[in-house]
């Protein structure tokens, strides 16, 4: 029997539990690392799917062997990071469509059963409408997801008593990198999948609830982007990428920065300018002339009505002298030539500007050029005006190192996890050994002598050990017969004591020998 099993069944029971406790635990340990690391890594195929279409992927990920696991109580399917393709590609084989957004569109005619009802119909093609329109939107780059709901009108006999399609979209994941301009067209693809829908009827949200499409009156609402934030972050943003760039061509990489503030103005307004002509063309002349010749008559007479009546009133009119009187008018009127300019102000104009500018001391020595010609380069570029208000600001500082990419080592990769795993074996068989050799020296420590136990001359009971008191007995010692001297012993005695080292290489030998 080995040694090492003879220690452990010479060890105390509680020293063999504690033994055995540590050993489970570390196996346990053992067992754990090795599940955690055989487990593989899975990737997202698709999610947000129907249960019939996770049956459906499920199959066919079956048919060729694929491992996979369902996530979000079934809504998702995951497989292995380096089976991603093969399973894209045994579903596109078996004619599975969990792309783009997975919805069913006109698919759900495949599925049509006998004797549908004339409201099952329409039902069924409304939810087609709505797949459709949702795979075609999460085709749009920067769209992850969408959801559509349409609002069909019922058919009336009058048209003034219809009611308008309408249709809302929500957009899932962010939206913060979306332009306007495809927030508008999207609402334009909504309103022509839709008979008599109008964009304006078309409402988007993203999944925050935020209103993207419309903003403004009519169809001609703003969208996403066109807010004063929306529009000043994608200024700044373009205008420190084409910064950035320039500095790193022509200063090198990691020696430049920039930094840009915009103000714009969002303001839509209409200009209309009328101007005239200096010489006008004649519309219409009219000329006015009177002349009247020969005499005149000359009233008299006394005031009153006596001088108004006859005889009076004929006597008192008399003759004057000759009279030539004569009277001229004309009158033009002219058409002056006038040009009536309408012109609408686009948006976004720059109010005003701030560029900030950190270049690093040791680029400018090795590009021998100066902060001024750098922020002179840089304002130009920016298109820094100093009487609109803009500010540019450069400054010399010395930018962090960029971390180090690790170099690779002298263990090829392929090694790395099984010498952990080794690595892990030899520290639990290190631990295996220094407890065995803790167990071992308590086991050949030599125990304290209790001296009171060299004080009891007679046989006393525990209790009277325990009160510390000794009775008297009665009783006399018992006194042991003498063994008769052994010679052998002895003898043995006395070689040991001549010559120690001798008998120890006999013990020696004989142990190798038990061995």
């Amino acid at each position: 029997m080995p040694p090492f099993v003879e220690t452990l069944k010479s060890l105390p029971a509680r020293s063999k539990a504690a033994f055995a406790v540590a050993a489970v635990a570390i196996v346990a340990i053992v067992l754990f690392m090795l599940q955690l690391a055989s487990a593989p890594s899975y990737a997202t195929l698709a999610s947000g799917l129907e249960p019939s279409t996770t049956g459906k992927v499920t199959a066919a990920l079956d048919e060729q062997g694929i491992d996979y696991e369902l996530q979000a109580n079934g809504t998702a399917v995951a497989v292995e990071k380096s089976s991603v393709a093969k399973a894209r590609i045994a579903m596109a084989t078996a004619g599975v469509n969990a792309g783009a957004g997975g919805e069913k569109g006109f698919e759900l005619f495949d599925e049509s059963k006998l004797g549908q009802s004339e409201f099952e119909q329409k039902i069924a093609l409304q939810r087609a409408l709505e797949g459709e329109i949702s795979n075609a939107v999460t085709s749009v780059d920067g769209v992850t997801g969408a959801k559509v709901q349409l609002v069909m009108p019922e058919e009336e006999l009058f048209a003034d008593t219809e009611t308008p399609a309408t249709a809302a979209v929500m957009l899932e994941g962010a939206t913060d990198n979306l332009e306007a301009d495809s927030v508008r067209g999207i609402a334009q693809l909504v309103s022509s999948s839709v008979k008599s829908l109008k964009p304006a009827n078309v409402t988007i949200t993203d999944s925050s609830g935020r209103m993207l499409w419309p903003q403004g009156d009519g169809d001609t609402g703003g969208a996403l982007g066109s807010t004063q934030q929306g529009a000043e972050g994608r200024y700044e943003r373009q205008l420190e990428a084409e910064l950035n760039a320039m500095l790193t061509r022509t200063l090198g990489p990691n020696a430049a920065e920039v930094q840009v503030k915009a103000d714009l103005n969002l303001d839509e307004t209409t200009r209309e300018t009328l101007t005239y002509a200096k010489k006008g063309v004649p519309m219409e002349v009219q000329e006015e002339s009177e002349r009247l010749r020969g005499g005149g008559v000359v009233g008299g007479g006394r005031a009153g009505t006596a001088g108004n009546m006859p005889p009076t009133y004929g006597g008192a009119v008399r003759a004057a002298g000759n009279s030539n009187y004569r009277r001229e008018s004309s009158t033009t009127k002219v058409a002056l030539d006038k040009n009536i300019e309408r012109s609408k102000v686009a948006t976004g104009g720059v109010n005003r500007q701030s560029v900030a500018l950190a270049v690093s001391p040791a680029a400018l020595a090795a590009a021998k050029v100066t902060l001024e010609d750098v922020q002179a380069m840089v304002a130009r570029a920016a298109g820094v005006d100093e009487e609109r208000g803009d500010v540019i600001e450069g400054t010399e500082m010395v930018f962090p190192k960029p971390a180090e990419e690790p170099k690779a080592g002298p263990v090829p990769v392929a090694f790395i996890a099984p010498l952990k795993w080794a690595g892990l074996g030899v520290a639990a068989l290190i631990f295996l050994f220094l407890m065995w050799r803790n167990l071992r020296k308590r086991e050949t420590a030599a125990l304290p002598h209790p001296e009171w136990l060299t004080q009891i001359q007679t046989p006393t009971p525990l209790s009277a050990l325990e009160a510390g008191t000794q009775p008297a007995l009665e009783q006399q010692t018992m006194v042991l017969p003498e063994r008769e001297p052994n010679f052998q012993l002895q003898a043995m005695e006395q070689v040991m004591e001549r010559e120690p080292e001798r008998v120890a290489q006999q013990v020696k030998a004989w142990m190798s020998d038990d061995r």
